[in-house]
């Protein structure tokens, strides 16, 4: 009889040691984030165990060495820090034309990315639709305001950097005439024009400054022709803001370099730091780039949403102050001290509000007017 009570009593009381197992497993899922707000703080530790994502590329591709690529260099540092596995962890879809765009956005909505990344302003349609059909899921649009709760918009100061390439060019050029090529004309190449026109009459009024649009940003055979009338017209410094139609000014460049090492003809690169793209033998045709940390904007946009902290529906602009723009002084043979300093003297003025750098043809009109 003892024994049988005994063991009834065991019995109860393992029952209740699985139930209050049971309440704490269930307490724990909660306070995880499981089933509850993903904007609470417990949505951190879900967030970092099971967060993905990927991007989509504009057309000039992963490896375009300019926009594109500077973002998935980005992403794979976000991936390496946070020990994500590219293909699962972090990812990319490649646009091969302006028809892929949704398409490619709305795959990777289905392979349950949490935050899916627009390269460039040409997204933006495609980007806004499918976030509105997909309000769960995470946006971000680089390069251009869009609207939506779940869209975070990553612009960047690129008139005041572009400045700074002017300014560089001016001091440069020996024929006072110096080019500028751009992608596909719109608001946002704009800046980058404005900007560098800006800079360069800073320093001389009377520069002659050749304006040319591919009308491509993966069109390097017309970046190459343009860049070859350009130089025959005795421009020595061209700026591209073009992607991967860059690729081909700095073909023509080296070109012209190859044949006749003692012609000084050089390129200012965009985005990313284009230094290797203007190896020629010993030499260099890259004078300097105008450097935009877009790998920098969405690995912190991407940080933020895996902690929880998801930015929706904000514009987040980044600038000097932020070093998220600058001018490269890889090519010191070029970049001398003198044009370094110039430039350096010129971010200070732009920094405490002296300059007013312009970021449309209206506000650079003003201030030619001005010089």
């Amino acid at each position: 009889m003892k024994n049988r009570r005994f063991l009834l009593i065991l019995a109860l009381l393992l029952s209740i040691g699985f139930v209050l197992a049971a309440c704490g497993s269930s307490d724990e899922g909660e306070s995880s984030g499981d089933g509850g707000d993903s904007n609470e703080s417990g949505g951190e530790a879900e967030a970092s165990d099971d967060f993905s994502v990927a991007m989509v590329t504009d057309v000039g591709g992963v490896d375009d060495k300019s926009f594109n690529q500077s973002s998935w260099e980005g992403l794979q540092a976000f991936g390496d820090e946070n020990g994500l596995e590219e293909g699962e962890g972090y990812d990319y879809a490649q646009s091969d034309s302006e028809g892929d765009y949704t398409t490619n956005l709305s795959r990777l909505v289905r392979q349950d990315f949490n935050l899916i990344y627009g390269i460039g302003y040409l997204l933006q349609p495609a980007l806004e639709e499918v976030a509105e059909q997909n309000p769960d899921t995470n946006f971000g649009l680089v390069d251009s305001v869009a609207e939506g709760d779940n869209i975070v918009s990553i612009t960047f100061k690129e008139h005041e950097g572009s400045f700074l390439a002017g300014v560089a060019a001016a001091l440069k050029t020996e024929t006072d005439k110096i080019g500028f090529v751009g992608g596909e004309d719109g608001d946002l190449i704009r800046k980058f024009e404005s900007g560098y026109v800006a800079g360069a009459k800073s320093v001389n009024p009377d520069i002659e400054i050749d304006i040319q649009y591919a009308e491509s940003f993966a069109a390097a055979d017309k970046g190459k022709l343009i860049a070859s009338n350009m130089y025959n017209n005795d421009i020595d410094v061209i700026y591209h803001a073009s992607g991967a139609t860059g690729n081909g000014v700095f073909a023509q460049a080296k070109d012209i370099k190859q044949n006749n090492p003692d012609e000084d003809v050089w390129v200012i690169g965009v985005d990313r730091d284009q230094h290797e793209e203007g190896k020629i033998d010993d030499q260099n045709v890259t004078l300097t780039s105008m450097v935009k940390r877009v790998d920098v904007a969405v690995n912190e946009v991407a940080t933020l949403t895996m902690d929880g902290d998801f930015p929706g529906g904000e514009v987040m602009e980044y600038g000097l102050d932020d070093d998220a723009i600058s001018i490269a002084t890889t090519n010191e043979d070029a970049m001398t001290e003198e044009i370094v300093s110039e430039v350096e003297d010129w971010k200070e003025k732009i920094a405490n509000g002296e300059v007013d750098v312009p970021s449309t043809d209206e506000e650079l009109e003003e201030f030619e007017s001005s010089l």
